[in-house]
């Protein structure tokens, strides 16, 4: 038993390892975005598609890390990782505008959360595996 509890700790590490990894990725991107929004004269348009974007490599890139190490169920374990990164960003957000509101871009960035990070867990297995 203590082998499997000991498993499941690293997993569990791993996998917070991976949602920082996630969250600085796009803490980086995010500011190259608004550095670019702020010296230039590109259109305001592109913000929530790139938005979309960052955050689904963002989580594909930690979930891929992630289970890298973790070497089994990508599928679960990214699964788990994007749903857990989505709902802390949309914690995070609630927190800072007082309000918590579920629209269809709300929607769109859960299904791309939890689909990347299934993604990523795929290639990090396959990537371990190797």
């Amino acid at each position: 038993m203590e082998n499997s509890d000991n498993v499941n700790n690293k997993n569990f590490i791993n996998i917070l390892k991976g949602l920082g990894i996630a969250f600085v990725i796009t803490f980086v991107f995010l500011l190259i975005l608004s550095i670019v929004l702020t010296y230039t004269n590109t259109s305001e348009n592109i913000v929530n598609p790139t938005i979309i974007i960052i955050t689904a490599l963002s989580i594909l890139i930690g979930s891929s890390i992630s289970n890298i190490k973790i070497k089994k169920n990508g599928l679960i374990n990214g699964g788990i990782l994007g749903g857990v990164y989505i709902i802390l960003l949309y914690l995070f957000s609630s927190i800072f505008r007082m309000e918590f509101t579920l629209t269809i871009q709300s929607i769109i960035m859960i299904v791309t959360g939890i689909v990347f990070g299934i993604l990523g867990g795929i290639i990090g297995v396959n990537i371990s595996s190797k």
